[in-house]
C-alpha cells in the first residue's frame, strides 16, 4: 500500500499554479430586479398560458378579434417566465426538456436551484389553499 504527504502535493500544485481558486473569489449566482419580477408574475399565470393554443382557441380568437398572448418577447425572459410558471405549479417535478430549454437560453444550473429554492420556500409560506 503506498502512501501519498498530500501537504507536499498540494503545496507543489500550488507552486504549478493549478490550485483552485478560494471559494470568496467564486461569484454566487443572482438573478436580476428584473428576472425575479418576472418570477413574481409568473406565480399567477395558469399552466396554460405556456401551451400553445388549440384549434378552437385560435378560431374563436380569430373570429372576435382577439389577441391574448402571456409570451414575453424576449426570448431569456420567456424561457424564464416558463420555467416560473411550471415551478409554481409542479416545484421540482419538471420535464427534462423544460430545463434543457432554460439552459441553452442561458440560464445555469446554479440558476435553475437558486429559482426553486426561493419558489419552494414562497409556496412553503403561502396558506395551503393556494398550493398546486
Amino acid at each position: 500500500m503506498a502512501y501519498i504527504e498530500f501537504s507536499e502535493a498540494g503545496g507543489a500544485l500550488l507552486d504549478r499554479g493549478i490550485a483552485a481558486a478560494p471559494k470568496s473569489f467564486v461569484k454566487p449566482v443572482e438573478l436580476t430586479p428584473l428576472e425575479w419580477q418576472v418570477v413574481a408574475i409568473a406565480q399567477g399565470d395558469r399552466i396554460s398560458s405556456i401551451l400553445p393554443a388549440g384549434p378552437v382557441t385560435r378560431a374563436i380568437r380569430w373570429l372576435f378579434g382577439l389577441k391574448v398572448s402571456n409570451a414575453l418577447s424576449d426570448g431569456r425572459l420567456e424561457a424564464l417566465r416558463r420555467m416560473a410558471v411550471l415551478s409554481w405549479h409542479r416545484g421540482y417535478s419538471v420535464a427534462s426538456e423544460e430545463v434543457r430549454a432554460f439552459l441553452s437560453a442561458g440560464f445555469t444550473l446554479d440558476h435553475y436551484d437558486l429559482l426553486l429554492t426561493r419558489i419552494n420556500a414562497a409556496r412553503a409560506a403561502l396558506p395551503r389553499k393556494f398550493h398546486a
